[in-house]
C-alpha cells in the first residue's frame, strides 16, 4: 500500500512467516506490517492436532486470515485453516503486483534524483490511489491519474518505466465442440460457411478430427474471452440443421 497501515483488518488475508512454534501455537511475523502475530494450534488445520510441528515449520511462508486484533495492545491473531487455496493463491498474486508496482515506483524516483524527497512523493501518490498497483494499472490503462501531480520529471519517469516493465495479459479460453449437421445435401457448406462466421467474431477454430472441432477466443479478461464464445454459440444455434456440444477445455493465461 503507498500509505502504510499500522494494523491489518479483520478478515483481511496476510502474508506470514512462522518465526517460533510453541506447544499451542505459534508466532509469525506479518511482511506487509512488520509486526508479529499469533497462530492458536486450534487455527492451524481441521481437526484434531497431536504434534503442531508435523503442520507447520519455523521460517515457514505461507498466507493466513486474520480473525482477531485488539488495536490498544496491537495484537493480531491469524488462522491459516480459514484461508482456503484459492484465498492463498489470489492474495500471493496481489501481493507479488504490489511489490512490483512499488519497485516501479522506487525506480523512478531514483531516475529523477529524488530520494531525498521519497517521503513527500509517497504522500502525494497518497492522494491518486490507495495501492501502488492501482496506481500503476491507471497509468498501463492509458488514464491519467497523476494529472495534477506537482513533481513532472517524476510523473514522466513512472509513466515510461509502467510502460516498459507492464506487459499486457491475454485470457484464452478453449472449447471442444462436437459439430454435426442433418442436412444431408448442403451439410458440409452450412458447416463451413458457420465455421467462417465463428471465425469473423474473433473466434479461432481448429479441426480436431470429425466432427470435433476447437474454439479458441483470446481477451484482456476471461469474460471477455468467454463473451467471444457466446457469441460463436449463438450463432451455431440459430442454424436449425446444425446439431451441437460444447465442453470447456482449460488455457492458463499468458503475458
Amino acid at each position: 500500500m503507498i500509505i502504510q497501515k499500522s494494523l491489518p483488518d479483520v478478515g483481511e488475508f496476510v502474508i506470514i512467516k512462522i518465526t517460533k512454534i510453541m506447544p499451542h501455537g505459534a508466532y509469525c511475523r506479518l511482511a506487509e506490517y512488520n509486526i508479529d502475530s499469533y497462530l492458536p494450534i486450534s487455527e492451524v488445520s481441521s481437526g484434531w492436532i497431536k504434534n503442531i510441528h508435523e503442520f507447520i515449520k519455523e521460517g515457514q511462508q505461507d498466507v493466513a486470515k486474520v480473525i482477531f486484533i485488539d488495536p490498544e495492545k496491537r495484537s493480531v491473531d491469524i488462522s491459516l485453516k480459514k484461508a482456503t487455496a484459492k484465498d492463498k493463491k489470489d492474495k500471493i498474486n496481489d501481493y507479488g503486483l504490489e511489490k512490483r508496482a512499488e519497485g516501479i515506483v522506487t525506480k523512478a524516483i531514483a531516475a529523477t534524483k529524488q530520494e531525498g524527497n521519497k517521503q513527500a512523493i509517497i504522500t502525494e501518490l497518497a492522494k491518486y490511489a490507495k495501492t501502488y498497483n492501482e496506481l500503476a494499472n491507471a497509468i498501463f490503462e492509458g488514464k491519467d491519474p497523476l494529472s495534477r501531480f506537482k513533481e513532472k520529471e517524476f510523473k514522466q519517469a513512472l509513466y515510461d518505466l509502467v510502460a516498459k516493465t507492464i506487459k499486457p495479459k491475454t485470457y484464452t479460453v478453449a472449447y471442444n465442440v462436437d459439430l454435426t449437421t442433418t442436412d444431408t445435401k448442403a451439410g458440409i457448406n452450412t458447416i463451413k460457411d458457420t465455421l467462417t462466421g465463428v471465425e469473423k467474431e474473433g473466434v479461432e477454430v481448429l479441426y480436431m478430427g470429425a466432427p470435433r472441432y476447437r474454439f479458441l477466443a483470446s481477451d484482456s479478461s476471461y469474460p471477455k474471452a468467454e463473451e467471444k464464445i457466446k457469441k460463436a454459440q449463438k450463432m451455431l444455434e440459430r442454424h436449425k440443421n446444425i446439431e451441437f456440444s460444447m465442453k470447456s477445455v482449460k488455457v492458463q493465461a499468458t503475458s
